[in-house]
């Protein structure tokens, strides 16, 4: 109990936050708002997978991406792989000029499924490659970097390029990829309809389950002996490579560990949404996932929530109330939260939990079945 406390959850302070987000994502959200909104919470939570997951990279390990969309997407577009060849049966595409493929394929003439499209005829297999493939990936592009102690900056920018080229990659094979416009029109996962109701609920509550996990994932990594060596190889990577370290080795570990929480937010993100396009893979959706984590505070991975959802709840309102002014607004939010609170939501908590405490004791000591309330009440023995 002791090791689960302290290691998954953070100690007592970092349960209550756990047990707070919980109720709000699992209670709050779902008993207060209606399908509609619900749903589009969900597609909110999925990025903040990617947002836990920067926290971890960025936050701890001192590793700046802007290029997670780059494993967002291939999570998403495995699990849309899958979804799509389920949706291209040969009875279903029947009036193709080629039955039982996928119908942006027939369009573009391709006559037979693609090697690299049959291992998604299995949704094990599936499940597999939305996991390994990003982190495979990940691992590729950490050793050609870290290795040869490509950091900082630079390694920003090389994330950046890299989005960039997967986008142009996909978008160019349109015949294999769906192009510009994605892969749409998904409609069932193993004959479930995932598209009514009913299902929206389920896959919203296995989203929340699974985003928990992730942060009980990270909160495990980061209160470990791993952990304190990430921190300390942000802060004096030098001394940390004196004392015997493979520095590499940790970032190849946090950055691939990072691309795989990304990559399961993007397969959720495509069952619950319905589809995958290159919109969710280039340099603007990534810089988006980084703000995320920014305004959330990138030391914290239940502030990364938060700040997902605040950006994206903003995002959604201004593009409702002033769709030709929606970017400034939020570029002006983002500004001033930075301004404001450069540790993001996060500091704000930490900087005034004191009062917080105070104000919950005072509260506390006035509900007759509070400890506090308790306390100071004797006993009929004592009066």
């Amino acid at each position: 109990m002791n090791f689960f406390m302290q290691r998954m959850m953070g100690g007592k302070e970092g349960a209550v936050a756990f047990v707070i987000i919980a109720a709000v994502i699992l209670v709050l959200f779902p008993l207060f708002l209606d399908i509609f909104r619900l749903n589009l919470v969900g597609k909110y939570l999925t990025y903040a997978f990617v947002a836990v997951g920067l926290v971890m990279c960025w936050g701890y390990g001192g590793i700046l991406s802007l290029g997670q969309g780059v494993f967002f997407g291939l999570g998403g577009y495995a699990m849309a792989m899958f979804l799509k060849l389920e949706a291209s049966s040969p009875e279903a595409t029947a009036i193709q000029s080629t039955p039982g493929i996928p119908d942006f394929m027939d369009w573009n003439q391709i006559t037979a499924l693609p090697w690299f499209w049959e291992p998604f005829n299995s949704l094990p297999l599936t499940i597999i490659a939305v996991l390994v493939v990003p982190t495979i990936f990940a691992f590729f592009i950490g050793v050609a970097m870290f290795k040869r102690r490509v950091g900082g900056v630079y390694f920003a920018i090389i994330t950046q390029a890299i989005a960039l080229i997967l986008t142009v990659l996909i978008v160019g094979q349109q015949g294999y990829t769906g192009g510009i416009n994605g892969i749409t029109d998904l409609r069932t996962l193993l004959g479930w309809d995932i598209r009514d109701d009913s299902a929206k609920y389920i896959l919203y509550f296995v989203n929340a389950f699974l985003l928990l996990g992730v942060i009980m994932i990270g909160r495990f990594v980061i209160t470990s002996k791993l952990g304190r060596l990430l921190v300390a190889m942000r802060d004096r990577e030098d001394r940390v490579r004196f004392s015997g370290y493979d520095v590499s080795a940790f970032k190849i570990f946090v950055f691939c560990l990072a691309a795989m929480f990304s990559a399961i937010g993007g397969a959720m993100f495509t069952l619950q949404v319905g589809f995958m396009s290159p919109s969710f893979v280039g340099i603007v959706p990534s810089i988006e996932m980084v703000i995320f984590a920014a305004v959330g505070g990138r030391m914290s991975l239940i502030g990364a929530v938060y700040g997902t959802l605040l950006v994206s709840f903003g995002k959604t309102y201004f593009s409702e109330v002033a769709p030709e002014l929606w970017l400034f607004m939020m570029g002006a939010l983002f500004i001033a939260v930075v301004m404001a609170f450069p540790d993001g939501l996060a500091g704000v908590y930490q900087k005034y939990r004191s009062r917080l405490f105070a104000l919950g004791g005072r509260i506390c000591a006035r509900v007759p079945f509070c400890p506090a309330y308790r306390a100071q009440t004797p006993r009929p023995s004592e009066s």
